[in-house]
């Protein structure tokens, strides 16, 4: 079932003690009030409800960051066609490096330039975030326990060259080549034959360089959450008009996690008379085939669950709207972050405490067509609903370890579920290794249709692979 719809107190305006940063901690008694009262009113001056455009947006993360230097972490992952950083804000009690144990979160907004709701409403979430740390419980406990990273704006060139804002269409959508970002990433059902562009690249590093466990991208156009797979085939039940992931289960409950948690997406009306999304939610597939995409790579290949966050009917609605784009929106964006503590997470280490990185780690009967793996600090994260699994645990060369857990509804406790794996009669460090980047469930469906092969013999082929090369 999804999250209930529960507040977070405060509106992102107060000044109390803990909200301030570094700076405000290091001064006594009254010195810190006053410090995190102007660190507060230059924040509340500087962020209105409006569009932000490149500079804008820019100075204001920066203000935020010089204001809460303890709690943010900002930096540019590439930059766009047109040379426009791609900034990303990191918010958490370790901003600037992962720390065991403390899954990783994102945000993206503004992937087609012209879809602008997610741009301000993420700007609006960090004000909410860094004013309400130390004042408000949740807000305070997500941020101990989770490191959270927010990108405004993936395609700032198609922001800025949306001049005249349009409720349905604008050149502004693609990126300075004229391309959809959202068609651009390798797929994993056919061969999309793209030009991966300097936006793409950027962020498919930044998942292989981060141990992202969930995400959203934020869009327009429509008023409903799509998940896994947009795409599909034979192998994934296609041919019902649904693409089934392996974790089908848990998409669905972060879809309505998020919908019934929204001031109205959950009611599932849709724009028109034309378009119902029951429960405010939708199989990417069921709602249109989509090659390329975003939430599909994030997956497959960047072992993330990430959905596909539709805000708004109108891609680029009038400035007087925000606020309560804002108001509707504020909820949902809290408990769906707090869902990165669903399931089971842990580490595999050898006999002397090593961590084994690329250690395979799946629960059973729930096999990923790349296998998902341990980071290098030998960590792994699974998001499961409650119920009970077998977890195994695989180091290449090596009997696989089972363990059977029991997973409670574990999101509002800020921590998944804790289960270590030590192979105590190995010790090595094993080499890194990574799913190639092919059609991987097109040759399933090849391979299916030859030999009806199950798909865990294919995982094993395809490790072996990897292994081998």
């Amino acid at each position: 079932m999804p999250a209930p719809r529960t507040g977070t107190r405060g509106s992102g305006r107060g000044v109390g003690a803990g909200a301030t940063a570094a700076t405000a901690a290091a001064l006594p008694g009254l010195a810190q009030d006053v410090v995190g009262a102007l660190c507060l009113v230059c924040l509340a001056a500087a962020l209105d409800f409006r569009y932000h455009h490149a500079e804008e947006l820019e100075a204001f993360l920066q203000e935020v960051h010089a204001a809460f230097p303890a709690l943010t972490h900002l930096h540019s992952i590439g930059r766009s066609v047109e040379g426009r950083d791609l900034w990303v804000l990191v918010l958490g009690r370790f901003p600037t490096h992962h720390k065991i144990g403390i899954p990783e979160f994102k945000y993206v907004a503004n992937m087609h330039g012209d879809e602008t709701v997610g741009r301000e409403v993420l700007l609006h979430l960090i004000d909410f975030l860094v004013t309400n740390y130390g004042r408000d419980p949740v807000v305070t406990r997500l941020l101990n326990s989770t490191r959270i990273h927010i990108m405004p704006t993936m395609n700032p060139d198609g922001f800025e060259a949306t001049e005249e804002p349009d409720c349905y269409y604008s050149h502004g959508r693609y990126n300075k080549n004229g391309e959809d970002l959202n068609r651009n990433f390798p797929d994993a059902f056919e061969n999309n034959n793209v030009t991966i562009q300097p936006e793409t690249r950027a962020v498919m590093n930044w998942i292989k360089n981060e141990t992202f466990v969930l995400s959203a991208n934020l869009h327009g156009g429509a008023l409903v959450a799509s998940y896994t797979f947009d795409n599909g085939n034979a192998v994934t039940g296609s041919s019902e008009g649904y693409s089934k992931s392996p974790d089908d289960d848990v998409f669905i409950h972060l879809a309505k996690t998020y919908s019934y948690n929204h001031a109205s997406m959950y009611k599932g009306t849709g724009c028109d008379n034309r378009q119902t999304f029951p429960e405010g939610i939708t199989n990417g597939y069921s709602w249109y085939q989509l090659e390329g995409g975003m939430q599909d790579y994030n997956y497959v290949w960047g072992q993330c669950f990430e959905i596909t966050l539709e805000l708004s009917c109108c891609k680029y609605p009038p400035a007087d709207q925000l606020e309560e784009f804002w108001r509707d929106n504020k909820v949902a964006l809290i408990e769906y972050i707090k869902q990165v503590h669903l399931g089971v997470k842990g580490q595999v280490t050898d006999k002397d405490g090593t961590p084994i990185p690329n250690a395979i780690v799946e629960a059973e009967g729930r096999s990923h067509i790349c296998p998902y793996r341990t980071n290098q600090y030998g960590e792994y994260f699974l998001l499961l609903l409650p119920g009970i699994y077998v977890i195994k645990a695989t180091v290449p060369g090596f009997k696989s370890m089972l363990k059977t857990v029991e997973v409670s509804s574990n999101s509002d406790n800020f921590s998944a579920l804790k289960c270590d794996f030590c192979f105590s009669e190995v010790s090595i460090k094993t080499r890194a290794s990574s799913c190639p980047k092919i059609p991987l469930y097109q040759e399933l469906e090849r391979a299916s249709a030859a030999g009806k092969p199950t798909l865990n013999i294919f995982v094993l082929m395809t490790v072996m692979l990897v292994i081998l090369k």
